[in-house]
């Protein structure tokens, strides 16, 4: 069991169309859905062997016509929302959605760091202190990555903000990739993103056990591979897709990975 401040904890995918969405992570990732009745809107889990891994729903019109597209998003737990947005904006972030109740679930705020990264804040019944860490298993998130315009100033914010801490870096070509743990536990990596992506974001990746027939399954699924697949240090294996829809989003093979993905914090 940990205790969930400063982790991700859900994460959901707005799309314009569900119906496909749903097929395409069905045979990439091999997660099966549930419809959940909600006021007002569809909403659907995607779920791995059973356990919930994310949510589905469509991307409202209006969004669409303000130029939104399809993408993932997750959810950082916290211990207090409120006071989290008003430290979000001493910090200089944004907030989207201001701190707004689903009734008998959960309190939350759609937010986005000072470079405009979006993210959203939550405490809920989903979010309790003492939830299994799932980090591991096939078909959950496996790791969280930002994309940043620049990495320091993005994990000063973030470490102020979850109390994020700095676990081992390394240099490449695309200079430094500094990983940050909660606690003792490494969670994600930041780096500075190449100049011809046009805005910094999250990235997350869902664990499978076969990273090149995942690959093909993407592409024959209506998919498209932006980079990889691809070794990384540790051992483990990635690849950088898109959906049918748009959305951005990748996969992990752990199965060679040597304590990279989750060693602790330096």
């Amino acid at each position: 069991m940990v205790h969930s401040h400063g982790r991700f904890v859900w994460y959901e995918l707005m799309t314009t169309d569900p119906e496909a969405a749903n097929a395409f992570y069905a045979d990439v990732v091999g997660w099966s859905t549930r419809n959940i009745p909600t006021p007002g809107s569809n909403y659907s889990l995607f779920n791995a062997a059973d356990a919930p891994v994310a949510g589905l729903m469509h991307l409202p019109d209006d969004a669409t016509r303000m130029g939104v597209t399809p993408h993932w998003i997750g959810y950082v737990s916290v211990d207090d929302v409120d006071t989290s947005v008003a430290r979000l904006k001493q910090l200089g972030g944004v907030v989207h959605v201001p701190p707004t109740d689903v009734p008998n679930i959960s309190r939350f705020s759609v937010v986005a760091d000072p470079q405009m990264a979006t993210l959203a804040l939550v405490k809920g019944l989903n979010s309790a202190q003492g939830q299994p860490d799932m980090s591991g298993k096939l078909g959950h998130v496996g790791w969280h990555e930002l994309l940043a315009t620049d990495w320091e100033a993005a994990f000063a914010f973030y470490s102020a903000l979850f109390g994020w801490q700095k676990a081992d870096s390394h240099s490449g070509a695309m200079g430094t990739y500094q990983r940050f743990s909660v606690g003792e536990e490494a969670i994600g990596g930041v780096f500075s993103k190449p100049e011809i992506l046009p805005v910094p974001f999250w990235l997350y990746y869902f664990n499978i056990d076969d990273i090149d027939a995942a690959a093909k399954r993407v592409e024959a699924c209506g998919g498209q591979i932006i980079y990889g697949p691809v070794a990384v240090p540790g051992g483990g294996r990635i690849v950088h897709c898109t959906d049918p829809q748009g959305a951005i989003f990748a996969l992990l093979d752990r199965r060679k990975a040597v304590g990279y993905f989750t060693s602790a914090a330096s």
